[in-house]
Formats: C-alpha cells, structure tokens, sequence
C-alpha cells in the first residue's frame, strides 16, 4: 500500500493524490491560477479502461485543461460555456487516443472547478464530486452519473451508503465514449467562509461528508489535504482505490478583490481615486 502523496497548491487551494493500494496511478489533478485576475481553474479526473489506458485517459484530460487555460479562453468565454468545452473537447481527445490503442479503451471522468469574480462555476461527468461548503455546512454537491446514483434517486439506497454499494463503480457517462457525454453544470456567487473540495471516488467512499467539510475548514489547506488523504489511504486498505483530493477557500481577500473593480484599487494604491469612490476610506 503506497501512501506518498503527490502535491501542488495555489494561492487558497490545495492538491494532492496517492496511489493507495493500486499498482498504478490513474488519478490526475491540476489548479491553476492567473495571477492578474485571480481567477482559478481546479480540474480533477480519474480514468479508466484496462491495459494503462485509464493513467493515458486522466492525463490527457488534464493536459486539455492546460492547454485551454494557456490558450486563455476562459478570458472571453462565459464560465460554463468554457467548462463545456473543455468537457468535450477532452472527450474528442480520448477518442483519438483510443484510435491507437489494442485492447484499451481510454475513459475517464471529470470534475472542474472555475472561479472567476463573484462566480464560481463547476462542471462534472461521472462519478468524481464537488461538494461546496459554507463555514464546514454542506450546501450542496454534485450528483454522481452511476447506478447507485440513480438507486438513490429512487429511493432505494441511502446516499451515505453508496461507497458500499455493488453498483458504485458502474457509471451511467463518462468522457471517452461513442457518445459525446452529457455535461452536468452548476454554478453560485462566492463568499467569504465558503469552500469548495473535489475528490475521486477512492476519497468519498472512506470519508464522509462531515469530515470533509470539517477537514475544508481548516486554517491550513495543506495540511488537511495531507491528513484526508491519509484515512482515505488507511481505510482502503491494501486493495484501496487511487484517491485524489482538491481543496478550495474563498477567504476575506479574495471575496473583496472580486467585488471592487480593478481600476478602483489600483486609483486607491496610487492615491489617484477621489474621496468617496468605493474602496477608498475618506479623510
């Protein structure tokens, strides 16, 4: 059982994956941030498909979402409709791989996160999760693409219950298949003491809802990313599942900058604003 955890952070968010009792790592994440905006992008994705096709297919996606993030089109395009497109154009993606593999088919799942002034949208297929999160509460969370799902929707499992459940792992979509997939899309204006986490499946099925949001309340990011992953590790076992684990805080400052517009601030840092602009504190 391997517990090393493989890290990386931004400035309010923190990331990191371990490969728990599985030979291989198919598992992938990436945060992202532009500096001059402070926006943010949280891509997280867990593949699949036998013969080393799952590490190829989570790899790709998130090489997609670098590459659209370099490209800067989430500069021009509304949140959501830039979310879609990366969907899909990770799913094109996967289906060329797939040309040029014997015996493997590349899939994947897919959950991202975009926050941009006020907003914060999401975009998810399959049975990777966001749970958003107000002071450890949970306001809600993303609604898995899989049988056991829709065995909850029924009225036939408890939610709680479906980490357990013999269905968990048969998804309804996924990325990479003859279908292009059907993307699932949310969206909430952000405020201070709000939180966002994204996990695969090997980290909701060992914790629960609770711990996460306690866990997401921490002061330092890091560090309970580091002490997740570790139960969720621990508690799988030998035979456990990859998990990977995306941590994000909306914090006093970053809700502030999204609220005054840029050009106030720096008139303010420059002295130049006059008395009674917003942000700027008469005499």
């Amino acid at each position: 059982m391997d517990q090393r955890i493989e890290s990386q952070a931004i400035p309010s968010a923190a990331a990191g994956r371990a490969r728990g009792g599985r030979p291989t790592q198919q598992d992938a994440l990436v945060c992202l941030h532009d500096a001059a905006t402070d926006a943010r992008l949280l891509v997280l994705a867990d593949g699949m498909g036998g013969d080393g096709a799952g590490e190829l297919a989570s790899a790709d996606v998130i090489e997609t979402a670098r590459r659209l993030w370099n490209e800067g089109q989430w500069r021009e395009q509304p949140g959501p409709l830039f979310l879609e497109s990366l969907c899909q154009a990770a799913h094109a993606g996967l289906r060329r791989r797939g040309e040029g593999l014997v015996g493997a088919e590349p899939h994947s799942t897919v959950v991202a996160l975009l926050i941009r002034g006020r907003r914060a949208c999401w975009a998810h297929v399959g049975d990777s999760r966001l749970y958003r999160f107000q002071h450890g509460r949970c306001l809600g969370r993303t609604e898995d693409h899989s049988l056991a799902q829709l065995k909850v929707s029924r009225g036939e499992l408890d939610a709680e219950a479906m980490g357990a459940d013999a269905d968990q792992h048969v998804l309804l979509r996924g990325l990479g298949g003859p279908q292009p997939p059907q993307v699932e899309h949310g969206f909430a204006a952000i405020r201070p003491g709000q939180s966002f986490v994204l996990c695969s499946d090997g980290v909701w099925e060992r914790l629960s809802t609770g711990e996460l949001g306690r866990l997401a309340r921490r002061r330092n990011l890091r560090r309970a990313m580091h002490e997740a992953l570790d139960r969720a590790v621990e508690r799988g076992g030998v035979d456990g599942d990859n998990v990977s684990l995306i941590l994000v805080r909306i914090g006093w400052a970053a809700w502030w900058r999204a609220r005054v517009p840029r050009g106030w601030v720096q008139a303010a840092r420059d002295g130049t604003a006059k008395p009674g602009q917003m942000g700027v504190r008469q005499a």
